[in-house]
């Protein structure tokens, strides 16, 4: 049975990310249903329901990541940790594409996340292209690559 968090821890998760799932950084409010609790460390590996062990993410990302903590680095083919939002800063591993579609991914922690959570999967692209006409995304704050870059 799956675990019922309590209300309030969810609520203060939530708050904490802006709305945003932690991984992909799609925003909430524009979905049809609310964002998961991921546990980062897997209750079965010793980790807790506590506020420094969760993470909002959406639906695709939380059954992406389900119970991995690592992932292989397509570029380099080595194991390396996945992006973890309590301890890494998403924006020194992804930056946007200059038309704000891709989550390009800077380094191996990016890579390997990018690749296990299929970030930039069909699907995604085109939610996220009808996100940008109407100027919902990508989230404010986020960088977006320039075009001499790419």
């Amino acid at each position: 049975m799956p675990r019922k968090l309590p209300l309030d821890i969810q609520e203060q998760v939530r708050q904490r990310a802006n709305l945003l799932c932690e991984y992909c950084h799609a925003d909430e409010r524009w979905q049809y249903v609310r964002f998961t609790m991921d546990h980062l460390v897997p209750v079965d590996e010793g980790g807790e329901d506590s506020l420094d062990n969760l993470a909002q993410s959406c639906f695709h990302c939380n059954r992406r990541k389900w119970n991995k903590q690592t992932a292989t680095d397509p570029g380099t083919g080595q194991e390396v940790p996945i992006f973890n939002p309590r301890r890494h800063i998403w924006l020194e591993h992804f930056i946007w594409s200059a038309d704000g579609l891709r989550i390009v991914p800077l380094t191996a922690i990016g890579r390997a996340t990018a690749a296990l959570l299929e970030f930039n999967r069909e699907r995604a692209l085109l939610i996220r292209a009808a996100d940008v006409d109407v100027n919902r995304h990508p989230p404010e704050g986020d960088p977006i690559r320039s075009k001499d870059k790419e």
